[in-house]
């Protein structure tokens, strides 16, 4: 019992790697936790409004008496939005697990959304303001990542 406890093993135990010898898992930001989990529910309802969208526009209910080319574009605009809400879930997904990837992606769409505000000429909106923060934010841990 007092080998558990000596200073030698304390030590050993206490730096980045565990008595394995494997690496051990880097702490997620509070803030990475949060933006991770708000993006999962946002990827969640898009994949929910793209399933009723193809669903609905597959059935026939979305376009009440419109002529079919109609149901037929809304079960490819279903589609698209389907797999554009996987795609958002799977960024959560990868924030989560502090993937470089999933830090890369986010940073670019924050650009994205920065500089279309920016063409807009809308500097001082509520979008553009919080884009810029998540995204000076994100920089300054990406060293979690």
């Amino acid at each position: 019992m007092s080998r558990l406890l000596s200073p030698s093993v304390l030590m050993a135990t206490s730096n980045s790697t565990y008595p394995s010898g494997t690496p051990a898992t880097p702490s997620r930001p509070l803030g990475v936790a949060i933006l991770a989990v708000l993006i999962g529910l946002y990827g969640f309802l898009v994949i929910l409004l793209g399933a009723l969208l193809l669903v609905g526009s597959s059935l026939g209910i979305v376009g009440g008496g419109l002529p079919h080319s109609f149901g037929v574009t809304g079960t490819l605009a279903g589609a698209i939005v389907l797999i554009i809400g996987l795609i958002i879930l799977g960024l959560a997904v990868g924030l989560w697990h502090l993937r470089m990837w999933a830090l890369v992606l986010t940073l670019l769409f924050l650009a994205f959304e920065m500089v279309s505000y920016g063409l807009a000429g809308d500097f001082v909106s509520i979008g553009f303001i919080l884009a810029a923060v998540l995204f000076v934010y994100l920089l300054a841990v990406s060293r979690h990542f």
